[in-house]
């Protein structure tokens, strides 16, 4: 699978615009480990996530924030329909599921209670350093982070200036779908808001990273000062429907 395969050939070169959330999804299968940016509902890749829940693949480890529904239109997220769907086998998040009523639970939770999705919960600093580490090209990192409590248990333990640190192994994950305001044709990203929560660090993080996006712009149509995220970062990009 080539990461860039079904992106189209601009008059000027190729560039990494695919046409449609399924074509930008290519090569995504069963087992993968997906990255998936948004925070409190926002900034998440809605267009995208609903593709993937089309696509059947199953067997998923999906790392992300939460999955929370999406604010203000309310509703289920494309999390929450991947894991009602029983494509999710495992979710790691430091919040994995909100619950509005106490007398009623989500579909999450629902599937986590019956035995049929593992939870992983992992702090957000933890997490984000982990991901970091994993772009970075890190084997993982020593955090001082939750020494003596239940994230210690069994990890390494080392001291450092006289205080002890947890050894975090690095993430790095298959595919990461990431949210972004803009792109120009060979990837490079401006966030808006909200969008620049997970979505960074995660673009770093995977193998293919996928940004769905508001505007696609030609070469140079982006301020060079606004560009957080490099392309050499991104590998496919797709306008949200």
């Amino acid at each position: 699978m080539s990461q860039n395969a079904g992106a189209s050939q601009g008059s000027k070169g190729p560039t990494k615009v695919f046409p449609s959330p399924e074509a930008a999804l290519d090569g995504l299968a069963d087992g993968h480990v997906v990255l998936v940016g948004g925070f409190d509902g926002l900034g998440s890749p809605e267009a995208l996530l609903k593709a993937l829940s089309a696509r059947g693949v199953g067997n998923l480890t999906c790392i992300c924030q939460g999955a929370w529904a999406p604010r203000p239109q309310g509703g289920d997220s494309g999390l929450v329909q991947l894991a009602a769907s029983g494509l999710l086998s495992k979710l790691m998040a430091p919040l994995p599921f909100q619950t509005v009523d106490s007398s009623e639970r989500v579909p999450i939770e629902e599937r986590w209670r019956s035995g049929l999705l593992e939870i992983e919960t992992v702090p957000q600093g933890i997490l984000a350093e982990r991901l970091r580490a994993g772009g970075s090209g890190l084997g993982g990192i020593f955090l001082p982070t939750g020494v003596g409590g239940r994230f210690q248990d069994g990890r390494e333990v080392r001291q450092f200036n006289g205080q002890d640190h947890i050894f975090h192994p690095a993430i790095h994950a298959d595919f990461a779908l990431i949210r972004a305001a803009a792109a120009d044709v060979v990837g490079n990203l401006v966030f808006d808001g909200a969008h620049r929560n997970w979505n960074p660090v995660m673009a770093m993080a995977a193998t293919v990273s996928i940004a769905e996006v508001d505007e696609i712009r030609k070469l140079g149509g982006l301020d060079p000062e606004l560009v957080i995220s490099p392309g050499i970062f991104v590998n496919r990009v797709v306008q949200t429907l």
